[in-house]
């Protein structure tokens, strides 16, 4: 099974992952519970990176990724969440973690369901490792207690109530860990506004540099390259934080910096639009008139 390439295998059912990990068959076949205590050492046999095509939602004892700020930490020692969505990158399973225990669950499990459309709208399953959730005491008890919910679940009977018990469980334990995730974002306050502020530097100094001639403007997985977090995680921290995503942030430092220009030299429109970095001077009138209410051109004459 050990793969000596460095492709990633793909793994299409729940049932073939516990194949693989030398498990019984899953009690239901598009939804899994495995707890790390009962997978034996498989490391050596487990392909290095393997590509899920199900969800995947892992409470880890160890997590590492805590954050240090001065001389503290801002993270909780209780363990924590990763959250991994369809054809996301996972490495080998952790043999050192026997407490771990992680959830798997086929998109078409869900599909019958509002979750099939709003676990998407959960964007920590495209969170980094070093960005995943650090759990309090308490809130370790609320996310195990419904782990064991789930695990009970379906070790009953298959009747015509388990989907829906099952898919009811799932979602309360994406709602907690929502709302953890936003806790976390209070928690790591002085460590966020370090971040705000790293970003407005970043934006300053794209703009001021004239860099949007050569490259455009900056993206915001260009931002989060820069800043050394996810692009989701970064949008999500900042709406937390200002009540504005990433995105939000871009435009703000455009009309920003296009009123600056505007108003302080004899550059045309179309010369301050490829300036900001837009390619069609037409886009950026539209772009300038939406978020101002008044065109290019007519904020000129107001200072006139």
């Amino acid at each position: 099974m050990k793969k000596t390439d460095n492709s990633p295998y793909r793994i299409n059912s729940i049932s073939q992952l516990f194949r693989m990990l030398h498990l019984p068959e899953p009690l239901h076949p598009l939804v899994g519970l495995v707890r790390n205590k009962d997978v034996k050492n498989v490391k050596e046999e487990f392909p290095e990176v393997v590509l899920l095509d199900f969800y995947k939602i892992s409470y880890k004892p160890n997590l590492s990724g805590k954050v240090k700020y001065g001389q503290g930490y801002y993270d909780f020692d209780e363990g924590g969440m990763v959250f991994i969505s369809p054809n996301q990158l996972v490495t080998a399973p952790d043999d050192d973690e026997s407490e771990g225990i992680s959830l798997f669950v086929h998109p078409d499990f869900l599909q019958p369901y509002p979750l099939a459309n709003l676990i998407k709208k959960y964007y920590f399953f495209s969170y980094a490792t070093n960005e995943a959730l650090h759990l309090s005491a308490k809130e370790k008890v609320t996310i195990l207690s419904i782990f064991e919910s789930i695990d009970d679940e379906l070790k009953q009977r298959i009747d015509d109530f388990s989907q829906d018990v099952i898919v009811t469980q799932i979602n309360l334990l994406l709602n907690y860990s929502n709302r953890f995730y936003k806790r976390q974002f209070i928690t790591r306050k002085a460590v966020n506004t370090d971040l705000l502020i790293r970003l407005e530097t970043l934006l300053d100094n794209y703009f001021d540099k004239e860099a949007p001639l050569l490259k455009g403007i900056p993206t915001v997985q260009y931002l989060a390259e820069q800043l050394y977090v996810s692009p989701h995680y970064l949008s999500d921290m900042l709406r937390s934080t200002t009540g504005l995503n990433a995105q939000q942030h871009i435009h703000n430092k455009i009309i920003e910096k296009a009123k600056e220009i505007l108003s302080t030299s004899t550059s045309s429109v179309a010369q301050v639009a490829y300036t900001l970095g837009f390619e069609h001077p037409q886009s950026f009138h539209k772009f300038f008139k939406t978020k101002t209410g008044v065109s290019p051109l007519k904020y000129r004459q107001s200072f006139n």
